[in-house]
């Protein structure tokens, strides 16, 4: 008979010689891992770029599947626009440098516009009079607008910041201004709310102003974007490019839905704006000229001359009565 221990020794199971071999081949696998030197991060970025690319591909494969018709189809059917009797009104001159930067004010009479002088003015549009003319702390004043109300407009450069300047004329307008902000580096932009902001890394953003956050981003353009503006419904964006071209996108297609060029044009474009309705296109080039496109049917309308320089700003009268338009030739003209 055998005793307890020689019962356990017989009961208690023996570990099989392949299940040994299997353990230890695991453990030096994991030694082999924990050995293995992490993948180089040129390699780990390599690879997010590639994988990036290829979700931009499908992205826009699923885009063109949701494509019923283009545009431009759409548009056969409207009414051609006809001849469009535009000429210049008003030349407004004061500057002495390069005109950077000029909006409207609410009230459709006023303009203010900044220069390469280090200047600020103040023009009646109807007398072409200059009301406030202001001198800035530096040269390179490339941002200037009015604000809504028409009391006050904000302007800045070089100087890095953004600088308000009550209107009145009973008080020196310099002696009330107000820094408003400080940037780290030059100004060029600066608008008052219900506006929009540009960027020149070929894409146009669209920004959550409640969480900051980017929303949406279209890419297209070639080179860098130099002007943003609004569609009137605010439905649409168009830019305007160094590749020489002005681009619509649908925000509710998130998508490129008409392109603006020629095989003729080809120098870039500074900025942009709609007429009231949105049918007309208005943009200004780096060839002195203003071209004005059929929104919807994507052709062009006419061609304005006037300027010696590159067209640098332009803006329609709240209005739509009248186009302002600022140049690189120290001069502003109002179009009508």
């Amino acid at each position: 008979m055998a005793t307890t221990a020689e019962a356990s020794a017989v009961l208690q199971p023996s570990t099989p010689a392949g299940g040994q071999a299997a353990q230890a081949n695991q453990s030096g696998q994991q030694q082999q891992a924990q050995q293995a030197p992490p993948p180089a991060p040129q390699e780990t970025v390599e690879s997010l770029v590639r994988e990036i690319e290829h979700l931009k591909l499908k992205l826009d494969e699923e885009r063109r599947k949701l494509n019923d018709v283009a545009l431009s189809t759409i548009a056969q059917r409207l009414e051609t626009i006809g001849p469009v009797n535009i000429k210049p009104r008003r030349v407004l001159k004061g500057h002495q440098g390069k005109v950077l930067c000029a909006d409207w004010s609410m009230d459709k009479r006023h303009i203010v516009s900044s220069s390469q002088d280090g200047k600020m003015i103040i023009w009646d549009a109807f007398t072409t009079n200059k009301e406030h003319a202001v001198t800035m702390p530096t040269t390179w004043v490339m941002a200037c607008a009015y604000a809504p109300s028409g009391n006050m407009v904000a302007c800045g450069g070089l100087d890095n910041k953004v600088t308000v300047y009550p209107l009145s004329f009973e008080d020196d307008v310099s002696q009330r201004k107000k820094a408003v902000g400080t940037h780290t580096s030059y100004m060029s932009c600066c608008l008052f709310p219900n506006s929009d902001q540009q960027g020149c890394d070929r894409q146009a953003l669209i920004w959550d102003m409640r969480s900051g956050q980017c929303v949406q981003s279209f890419e297209g353009h070639e080179a860098d974007i130099n002007t943003v503006k609004f569609y009137p419904s605010g439905d649409a964006i168009v830019t305007g490019s160094d590749d020489a071209t002005c681009r619509l996108f649908d925000l509710r297609a998130d998508r490129e839905v008409a392109v603006y060029t020629k095989r003729s044009i080809i120098f870039g474009v500074n900025s942009v704006d709609f007429s009231v309705s949105g049918r007309m296109l208005f943009a200004g080039y780096n060839d002195y000229t203003i071209n004005i496109w059929d929104t919807l049917k994507g052709t062009r309308l006419t061609i304005l001359y006037g300027h010696e320089n590159r067209v640098t700003c332009l803006k329609v009268s709240p209005d739509g009565t009248a186009l302002s338009t600022g140049s690189w030739d120290f001069t502003l003209r109002v179009w009508a």
